[in-house]
Protein backbone atom coordinates (compact mmCIF):
# COMPACT_ATOMS: atom_id res chain seq x y z
CA UNK A 1 0.00 0.00 0.00
CA UNK A 2 2.63 2.22 0.79
CA UNK A 3 4.26 1.74 -2.66
CA UNK A 4 1.12 2.46 -4.44
CA UNK A 5 0.98 5.45 -2.48
CA UNK A 6 3.99 6.84 -3.56
CA UNK A 7 3.15 5.35 -7.27
CA UNK A 8 0.22 7.99 -6.88
CA UNK A 9 2.24 11.32 -5.63
CA UNK A 10 4.32 10.65 -8.44
CA UNK A 11 1.33 10.57 -11.08
CA UNK A 12 0.03 13.59 -9.53
CA UNK A 13 3.23 15.47 -8.67
CA UNK A 14 4.25 14.66 -13.03
CA UNK A 15 0.77 15.78 -13.83
CA UNK A 16 1.60 18.94 -12.00
CA UNK A 17 4.70 19.64 -13.40
CA UNK A 18 3.56 19.23 -17.06
CA UNK A 19 0.69 21.48 -16.08
CA UNK A 20 2.51 23.92 -14.35
CA UNK A 21 5.36 25.21 -17.00
CA UNK A 22 6.59 25.21 -20.20
CA UNK A 23 10.71 24.28 -19.27
CA UNK A 24 11.88 21.29 -17.68
CA UNK A 25 9.00 18.86 -16.24
CA UNK A 26 10.22 18.12 -12.80
CA UNK A 27 9.21 15.66 -10.23
CA UNK A 28 10.16 15.73 -6.66
CA UNK A 29 8.85 13.13 -4.09
CA UNK A 30 10.44 12.85 -0.62
CA UNK A 31 14.27 12.37 -1.62
CA UNK A 32 13.42 11.32 -5.29
CA UNK A 33 13.82 13.35 -8.40
CA UNK A 34 13.39 12.78 -11.91
CA UNK A 35 12.96 15.23 -14.85
CA UNK A 36 11.91 14.97 -18.59
CA UNK A 37 13.49 16.82 -20.72
CA UNK A 38 13.86 16.63 -24.61
CA UNK A 39 13.32 19.17 -27.79
CA UNK A 40 11.20 19.25 -30.89
CA UNK A 41 13.52 19.53 -33.69
CA UNK A 42 12.56 20.57 -37.64
CA UNK A 43 15.65 20.14 -40.22
CA UNK A 44 15.50 21.05 -43.78
CA UNK A 45 18.41 21.08 -46.37
CA UNK A 46 18.86 22.13 -50.25
CA UNK A 47 21.50 20.34 -51.82
CA UNK A 48 22.96 22.29 -54.50
CA UNK A 49 25.18 19.60 -56.45
CA UNK A 50 23.33 16.63 -55.39
CA UNK A 51 21.23 14.60 -53.30
CA UNK A 52 23.40 14.01 -50.27
CA UNK A 53 21.01 14.24 -47.56
CA UNK A 54 19.99 11.53 -44.93
CA UNK A 55 17.80 11.56 -41.82
CA UNK A 56 17.61 14.37 -39.56
CA UNK A 57 19.35 16.01 -43.35
CA UNK A 58 22.90 15.44 -42.48
CA UNK A 59 25.07 15.02 -45.32
CA UNK A 60 26.57 11.86 -46.28
CA UNK A 61 29.89 11.14 -47.52
CA UNK A 62 28.73 7.83 -49.08
CA UNK A 63 26.21 9.46 -51.18
CA UNK A 64 29.20 11.53 -52.92
CA UNK A 65 29.46 11.01 -56.63
CA UNK A 66 33.19 10.82 -58.00
CA UNK A 67 34.99 10.37 -61.27
CA UNK A 68 32.86 10.14 -64.09
CA UNK A 69 29.08 10.26 -62.06
CA UNK A 70 30.20 13.66 -60.83
CA UNK A 71 29.84 15.27 -64.17
CA UNK A 72 26.97 13.79 -64.73
CA UNK A 73 24.97 14.32 -61.78
CA UNK A 74 21.17 16.18 -60.96
CA UNK A 75 20.94 19.33 -58.90
CA UNK A 76 18.90 21.31 -56.62
CA UNK A 77 17.44 18.73 -53.67
CA UNK A 78 15.26 19.99 -51.14
CA UNK A 79 13.78 17.86 -48.28
CA UNK A 80 13.10 18.01 -44.40
CA UNK A 81 12.43 16.01 -41.03
CA UNK A 82 11.73 15.87 -37.50
CA UNK A 83 13.13 12.51 -37.08
CA UNK A 84 16.13 14.26 -34.82
CA UNK A 85 13.42 14.97 -32.14
CA UNK A 86 14.29 14.03 -28.66
CA UNK A 87 12.71 12.97 -25.20
CA UNK A 88 14.63 11.95 -22.19
CA UNK A 89 14.29 11.18 -18.14
CA UNK A 90 16.95 11.73 -15.79
CA UNK A 91 16.17 10.08 -12.27
CA UNK A 92 18.10 9.98 -8.96
CA UNK A 93 17.55 7.79 -5.80
CA UNK A 94 18.33 9.41 -2.01
CA UNK A 95 20.97 7.04 -2.01
CA UNK A 96 22.65 8.71 -5.14
CA UNK A 97 21.73 6.25 -7.63
CA UNK A 98 21.49 8.17 -11.18
CA UNK A 99 19.18 6.67 -13.84
CA UNK A 100 18.90 7.56 -17.24
CA UNK A 101 16.43 6.87 -20.37
CA UNK A 102 16.70 8.55 -23.58
CA UNK A 103 14.98 8.37 -27.15
CA UNK A 104 15.18 9.92 -30.53
CA UNK A 105 13.21 9.37 -33.31
CA UNK A 106 15.85 8.77 -35.74
CA UNK A 107 16.01 7.49 -39.03
CA UNK A 108 12.23 7.54 -38.36
CA UNK A 109 11.45 5.07 -35.42
CA UNK A 110 12.02 5.50 -31.98
CA UNK A 111 15.55 4.30 -31.08
CA UNK A 112 17.29 3.97 -27.84
CA UNK A 113 20.15 6.96 -27.49
CA UNK A 114 21.08 6.72 -23.61
CA UNK A 115 19.87 3.57 -20.82
CA UNK A 116 22.27 3.38 -17.97
CA UNK A 117 22.37 3.74 -14.49
CA UNK A 118 25.37 4.97 -12.30
CA UNK A 119 26.30 5.35 -8.69
CA UNK A 120 29.35 6.25 -6.76
CA UNK A 121 31.35 6.47 -10.04
CA UNK A 122 30.35 3.51 -11.75
CA UNK A 123 28.39 2.90 -14.61
CA UNK A 124 26.65 0.25 -16.28
CA UNK A 125 24.79 0.82 -19.27
CA UNK A 126 24.71 2.74 -22.91
CA UNK A 127 25.99 5.62 -23.31
CA UNK A 128 28.67 8.09 -25.28
CA UNK A 129 31.61 5.68 -25.42
CA UNK A 130 34.48 6.51 -23.24
CA UNK A 131 36.85 7.40 -26.13
CA UNK A 132 34.89 10.31 -26.98
CA UNK A 133 34.93 13.77 -26.23
CA UNK A 134 33.15 16.99 -27.81
CA UNK A 135 35.66 19.47 -25.77
CA UNK A 136 37.06 20.46 -29.37
CA UNK A 137 33.76 19.99 -31.07
CA UNK A 138 33.07 23.15 -33.06
CA UNK A 139 29.05 24.01 -32.73
CA UNK A 140 27.49 23.12 -36.43
CA UNK A 141 23.78 21.88 -37.22
CA UNK A 142 24.66 18.97 -38.93
CA UNK A 143 23.94 15.87 -36.96
CA UNK A 144 26.78 14.07 -37.75
CA UNK A 145 29.11 16.69 -37.70
CA UNK A 146 32.78 16.99 -38.76
CA UNK A 147 35.13 14.50 -40.19
CA UNK A 148 37.60 14.06 -37.74
CA UNK A 149 35.66 14.66 -34.21
CA UNK A 150 37.24 12.73 -31.41
CA UNK A 151 36.55 9.85 -30.59
CA UNK A 152 33.65 7.61 -31.66
CA UNK A 153 30.96 10.30 -31.44
CA UNK A 154 28.68 7.82 -30.53
CA UNK A 155 26.85 5.48 -27.94
CA UNK A 156 27.84 1.82 -26.59
CA UNK A 157 26.81 -0.75 -23.98
CA UNK A 158 29.57 -0.43 -21.29
CA UNK A 159 31.09 -0.67 -18.23
CA UNK A 160 32.62 2.58 -16.90
CA UNK A 161 34.49 3.90 -13.59
CA UNK A 162 35.11 7.49 -13.32
CA UNK A 163 37.51 9.16 -10.61
CA UNK A 164 37.95 12.82 -10.92
CA UNK A 165 38.42 14.11 -14.15
CA UNK A 166 39.90 9.93 -15.27
CA UNK A 167 37.80 7.21 -16.46
CA UNK A 168 38.45 3.80 -18.03
CA UNK A 169 35.94 1.32 -19.58
CA UNK A 170 35.15 -1.94 -21.16
CA UNK A 171 33.02 -1.06 -23.97
CA UNK A 172 31.06 -3.34 -26.16
CA UNK A 173 33.49 -3.96 -29.46
CA UNK A 174 33.17 -2.12 -32.65
CA UNK A 175 35.18 -3.91 -35.53
CA UNK A 176 35.31 -4.78 -39.04
CA UNK A 177 37.67 -6.14 -42.00
CA UNK A 178 37.98 -6.58 -45.50
CA UNK A 179 38.02 -9.77 -46.64
CA UNK A 180 37.98 -11.94 -50.63
CA UNK A 181 36.78 -9.64 -52.97
CA UNK A 182 36.41 -5.63 -50.79
CA UNK A 183 33.70 -7.15 -48.76
CA UNK A 184 33.61 -5.47 -45.34
CA UNK A 185 32.57 -8.05 -42.59
CA UNK A 186 32.37 -7.45 -38.68
CA UNK A 187 35.15 -8.89 -36.65
CA UNK A 188 34.67 -11.64 -34.25
CA UNK A 189 33.64 -10.33 -30.70
CA UNK A 190 36.09 -12.41 -28.63
CA UNK A 191 37.13 -9.50 -25.87
CA UNK A 192 36.15 -5.74 -24.76
CA UNK A 193 37.12 -3.13 -25.99
CA UNK A 194 39.43 -1.05 -23.39
CA UNK A 195 39.44 2.49 -22.84
CA UNK A 196 41.40 5.14 -20.69
CA UNK A 197 40.59 8.79 -20.76
CA UNK A 198 41.39 12.13 -19.19
CA UNK A 199 39.23 15.24 -19.31
CA UNK A 200 39.80 18.45 -17.52
CA UNK A 201 39.51 22.43 -17.36
CA UNK A 202 41.34 25.10 -16.33
CA UNK A 203 40.32 28.58 -17.00
CA UNK A 204 39.61 29.30 -20.21
CA UNK A 205 41.35 26.03 -21.21
CA UNK A 206 39.36 22.74 -21.50
CA UNK A 207 41.49 19.27 -22.67
CA UNK A 208 40.84 15.65 -23.47
CA UNK A 209 43.01 12.53 -24.27
CA UNK A 210 41.87 9.16 -24.31
CA UNK A 211 43.52 5.75 -25.68
CA UNK A 212 41.95 2.15 -26.96
CA UNK A 213 42.92 -0.69 -27.53
CA UNK A 214 40.61 -3.92 -29.19
CA UNK A 215 40.99 -7.43 -30.47
CA UNK A 216 40.33 -7.32 -34.24
CA UNK A 217 39.69 -10.82 -35.31
CA UNK A 218 37.97 -13.42 -37.10
CA UNK A 219 37.02 -17.48 -36.91
CA UNK A 220 35.54 -19.34 -39.79
CA UNK A 221 36.16 -22.77 -37.46
CA UNK A 222 38.73 -23.92 -39.81
CA UNK A 223 40.73 -20.32 -40.16
CA UNK A 224 41.26 -17.77 -37.31
CA UNK A 225 43.44 -14.85 -37.03
CA UNK A 226 43.62 -11.82 -34.42
CA UNK A 227 45.61 -8.79 -34.02
CA UNK A 228 45.58 -5.90 -31.30
CA UNK A 229 44.05 -2.59 -32.67
CA UNK A 230 44.29 0.78 -30.91
CA UNK A 231 43.97 4.23 -31.50
CA UNK A 232 43.95 7.70 -29.35
CA UNK A 233 43.36 11.53 -29.86
CA UNK A 234 43.62 14.78 -27.95
CA UNK A 235 41.13 17.79 -28.22
CA UNK A 236 41.04 21.32 -26.71
CA UNK A 237 39.29 24.43 -26.36
CA UNK A 238 40.89 27.71 -25.82
CA UNK A 239 38.41 31.14 -24.81
CA UNK A 240 39.83 33.98 -26.08
CA UNK A 241 38.32 36.60 -24.14
CA UNK A 242 34.76 36.42 -23.72
CA UNK A 243 33.44 36.01 -26.90
CA UNK A 244 35.78 33.82 -29.26
CA UNK A 245 36.92 29.91 -28.96
CA UNK A 246 39.51 28.07 -30.93
CA UNK A 247 38.88 24.41 -30.47
CA UNK A 248 40.13 21.42 -32.29
CA UNK A 249 41.17 17.62 -31.79
CA UNK A 250 43.93 15.55 -33.42
CA UNK A 251 43.04 11.52 -33.86
CA UNK A 252 45.27 8.17 -34.50
CA UNK A 253 44.38 5.08 -35.32
CA UNK A 254 45.98 1.77 -36.13
CA UNK A 255 43.56 -1.55 -36.09
CA UNK A 256 41.29 0.74 -35.30
CA UNK A 257 38.96 2.55 -37.92
CA UNK A 258 36.06 1.94 -36.31
CA UNK A 259 36.95 5.06 -33.96
CA UNK A 260 37.97 7.43 -36.37
CA UNK A 261 34.98 9.56 -37.02
CA UNK A 262 33.43 9.42 -40.30
CA UNK A 263 36.42 7.98 -41.79
CA UNK A 264 35.18 5.02 -44.62
CA UNK A 265 32.40 5.55 -46.65
CA UNK A 266 30.49 7.45 -43.98
CA UNK A 267 31.58 6.67 -40.60
CA UNK A 268 34.19 4.10 -39.40
CA UNK A 269 36.42 2.53 -42.07
CA UNK A 270 37.56 -0.91 -41.86
CA UNK A 271 40.20 -1.95 -38.62
CA UNK A 272 42.31 -4.57 -41.07
CA UNK A 273 42.16 -7.05 -44.38
CA UNK A 274 43.07 -10.43 -44.69
CA UNK A 275 46.07 -11.33 -46.28
CA UNK A 276 46.53 -14.92 -47.04
CA UNK A 277 44.71 -16.16 -44.55
CA UNK A 278 46.74 -13.45 -41.71
CA UNK A 279 44.86 -10.06 -40.53
CA UNK A 280 47.00 -7.07 -41.06
CA UNK A 281 45.75 -3.87 -39.76
CA UNK A 282 45.03 -0.65 -41.75
CA UNK A 283 46.52 2.72 -40.37
CA UNK A 284 44.20 6.27 -40.14
CA UNK A 285 44.46 9.84 -38.99
CA UNK A 286 42.38 13.12 -39.08
CA UNK A 287 41.74 16.28 -36.86
CA UNK A 288 39.18 18.91 -36.94
CA UNK A 289 40.30 23.24 -36.08
CA UNK A 290 37.48 25.57 -35.74
CA UNK A 291 36.31 29.37 -34.31
CA UNK A 292 33.09 30.37 -32.34
CA UNK A 293 32.13 33.76 -31.96
CA UNK A 294 28.96 34.62 -29.67
CA UNK A 295 27.56 37.68 -30.78
CA UNK A 296 25.24 37.94 -27.55
CA UNK A 297 21.44 38.04 -27.01
CA UNK A 298 21.51 34.07 -28.20
CA UNK A 299 22.89 34.52 -31.60
CA UNK A 300 27.30 33.37 -32.86
CA UNK A 301 28.76 32.51 -35.69
CA UNK A 302 30.61 29.39 -36.00
CA UNK A 303 33.21 27.70 -38.72
CA UNK A 304 34.76 24.39 -38.45
CA UNK A 305 36.57 22.30 -40.64
CA UNK A 306 37.57 18.50 -40.69
CA UNK A 307 39.70 15.58 -42.41
CA UNK A 308 40.25 11.80 -42.13
CA UNK A 309 42.75 10.04 -44.35
CA UNK A 310 42.53 6.22 -44.04
CA UNK A 311 46.52 4.65 -45.39
CA UNK A 312 45.29 1.70 -48.03
CA UNK A 313 48.55 1.75 -49.50
CA UNK A 314 49.54 -1.97 -47.78
CA UNK A 315 46.24 -3.05 -48.41
CA UNK A 316 46.15 -2.11 -52.00
CA UNK A 317 49.98 -3.21 -52.83
CA UNK A 318 48.72 -6.85 -51.48
CA UNK A 319 45.94 -7.13 -53.83
CA UNK A 320 43.16 -6.25 -51.74
CA UNK A 321 40.19 -4.80 -53.60
CA UNK A 322 40.39 -1.45 -52.33
CA UNK A 323 40.25 0.65 -54.98
CA UNK A 324 36.65 2.38 -54.66
CA UNK A 325 37.52 2.98 -51.04
CA UNK A 326 37.43 6.21 -49.58
CA UNK A 327 40.70 7.29 -48.83
CA UNK A 328 40.18 11.16 -47.37
CA UNK A 329 37.15 12.59 -46.67
CA UNK A 330 37.07 16.24 -45.53
CA UNK A 331 34.31 18.97 -44.59
CA UNK A 332 33.76 22.62 -43.82
CA UNK A 333 30.60 23.94 -41.98
CA UNK A 334 29.80 27.22 -41.35
CA UNK A 335 26.58 28.73 -39.61
CA UNK A 336 24.67 31.66 -37.87
CA UNK A 337 22.89 30.57 -35.29
CA UNK A 338 19.93 32.63 -33.37
CA UNK A 339 17.68 32.69 -29.99
CA UNK A 340 14.49 35.11 -30.74
CA UNK A 341 13.15 33.32 -27.34
CA UNK A 342 13.96 31.59 -24.30
CA UNK A 343 14.60 27.65 -25.24
CA UNK A 344 14.06 28.22 -28.66
CA UNK A 345 17.20 28.11 -31.45
CA UNK A 346 17.17 28.95 -34.83
CA UNK A 347 19.87 28.32 -37.56
CA UNK A 348 21.54 28.56 -40.96
CA UNK A 349 24.54 26.60 -42.08
CA UNK A 350 26.74 26.57 -45.48
CA UNK A 351 28.27 22.77 -46.09
CA UNK A 352 31.26 21.45 -48.32
CA UNK A 353 31.90 17.64 -48.33
CA UNK A 354 34.73 16.40 -50.51
CA UNK A 355 35.54 12.68 -50.79
CA UNK A 356 38.51 11.02 -52.60
CA UNK A 357 38.83 7.37 -53.18
CA UNK A 358 41.92 5.32 -53.24
CA UNK A 359 41.92 5.05 -57.30
CA UNK A 360 41.89 8.81 -57.00
CA UNK A 361 38.59 9.85 -58.16
CA UNK A 362 36.75 12.17 -56.38
CA UNK A 363 33.82 14.41 -55.72
CA UNK A 364 32.28 17.28 -53.57
CA UNK A 365 28.92 18.58 -52.94
CA UNK A 366 27.73 22.04 -51.24
CA UNK A 367 24.61 22.32 -49.60
CA UNK A 368 22.24 24.79 -47.11
CA UNK A 369 20.86 23.50 -43.67
CA UNK A 370 17.98 24.62 -41.80
CA UNK A 371 17.31 24.01 -38.79
CA UNK A 372 14.83 25.13 -35.74
CA UNK A 373 14.14 23.79 -32.18
CA UNK A 374 12.70 23.88 -28.70
CA UNK A 375 13.96 22.84 -25.63
CA UNK A 376 12.42 22.21 -22.20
Amino acid sequence: MQNNRYVRHCISALALAIAGQAGAFELNAGDYQAELYGYARFNASYDIDEDIGISTRAGAFSAINTGADEDNEATGYFSADAVQTRLGVRASSPEGVKVVLEGDFRPGTLRLRHGYGEYNGVLLGQTWSNFNSFVGNTKVLDFDGLAGNAGLQGRVAQARYTTGAFSVSAEEPITNFLEGAGATVGGKQGLPTLTARFEQTAGGLSYSAAALVQEVGYDTGTVDDSIVGYAAFAAAKMALGESLTIQGSVSYTDGANSYLYRSGENFGAEDAYIRGGDLESIAGYGGTVGVGLDLGAGSSINVGYGLVTVDWDDAEADGAAVADKSETNQNLMANYLWSPVKNVMMGVEYGFFKRENVNGDEGDANRILFAGQYTF
